[in-house]
């Protein structure tokens, strides 16, 4: 993944030079969850950083409400009614948005599924990351800097969602695996930075010694962070996604760790693999990212803004599957 992320900073998107001879101009919808979590601004860019090489255009569907089921469903209607060559899909329910998907099924527009797998439908392919790894080996990072003792807490996303059914799944076998360290709690944030803040400063009010807090994001990761700080007190902490946010946090000391979640990659390699489908070119249809732990001993090639990022190479996204 390191070799990848200096990829990223350097090279150009090949897909640009291998798929021009078909034709260009498609227009692609890109659905995201929310614009409150910094993971998806990632998946945002990615997705335009593909179409832009490929010579395609996007058109963007984020909800107002972060993670609404009705208004997800709603912006649904709206895109079949435009028509766009073809959809870059995360739903904001792996459930609840199977109908929405079957109706995009039904009106012929081709779709790729990222980050969140859906429970149903049709898609070209599907493009994410190990959740249930990327939880074990962060955990793992932190209960090691703790010597595996400690009092720990979980924050976790929402509900049922399988990116953190999994993340906590993997948070909870590394707890197993050393018996000296004690879970105080396990309490969902949302993903959401404010609801993590509000979370860690309840279970600060109940537990006077935190040695150590598993967030199942980087936004709640720097939510817990803000509440420690207000409370002057100290812990390690550690989330998920590899956000910019999350490097600076690590730069700085304040984060110990975060899951590489990719999200830059991933839109790269949703939007590509949509656009080759509508171009007849050869895709992968599945790719799960293979997870790392970014902390301050590896994080300087993940250290880059995300306008200065360019897509791998076809060549290279073939060599991904790695689960």
């Amino acid at each position: 993944m390191k070799r990848l992320a200096v990829i990223a900073a350097t090279m150009l998107c090949s897909a640009a030079l291998t798929s021009h001879a078909f034709a260009d101009g498609e227009t692609l919808a890109v659905f995201t969850k929310n614009q409150t979590n910094p993971y998806f601004q990632t998946v945002r860019v990615g997705a335009d950083a593909a179409a832009k090489a490929m010579k395609a255009k996007t058109l963007h569907y984020i909800p107002t409400k972060p993670d609404s089921i009705p208004e997800q469903l709603s912006q649904i209607e709206d895109v079949i009614v435009k028509k766009p060559s073809a959809i870059v899909f995360i739903p904001v329910d792996y459930k609840a948005m199977v109908p929405g998907v079957e109706k995009i099924n039904d009106a012929k527009i081709p779709v790729v599924n990222v980050t969140d797998r859906s429970a149903g439908g049709k898609f070209v392919a599907f493009v994410g990351a190990d959740d249930y790894s990327l939880g074990l080996e962060t955990a793992r990072f932190m209960l090691k800097s703790l010597g595996g003792k400690g009092n720990v807490v979980i924050i976790e996303g929402v509900k049922g969602s399988l990116t953190s059914i999994d993340r906590v799944r993997g948070f909870n076998d590394a707890l197993k695996e050393n018996p000296g360290a004690k879970l105080l709690a396990s309490q969902p944030g949302n993903y959401q930075r404010l609801q993590a803040l509000q979370v860690m400063e309840n279970l600060m009010q109940s537990n006077s010694k935190i040695d150590g807090v598993l967030a199942a994001n980087d936004a709640m990761a720097i939510g817990a962070i803000e509440a420690l700080e207000g409370a002057n007190r100290k812990a390690a902490v550690i989330g998920v996604n590899g956000t910019k946010e999350a490097i600076d946090a690590i730069k700085s000391g304040k984060l110990l760790a975060t899951g590489d979640y990719n999200g830059f990659v991933q839109g790269c390699l949703g939007m590509t693999i949509a656009i080759r489908s509508l171009r007849n070119e050869p895709v992968i249809t599945e790719i799960v990212l293979k997870p790392t732990v970014i902390s301050k001993e590896n994080y300087q090639p993940y250290d880059v803004p995300l306008e200065s990022r360019a897509c791998p190479t076809w060549d290279e996204a073939s060599k991904l599957n790695t689960k």
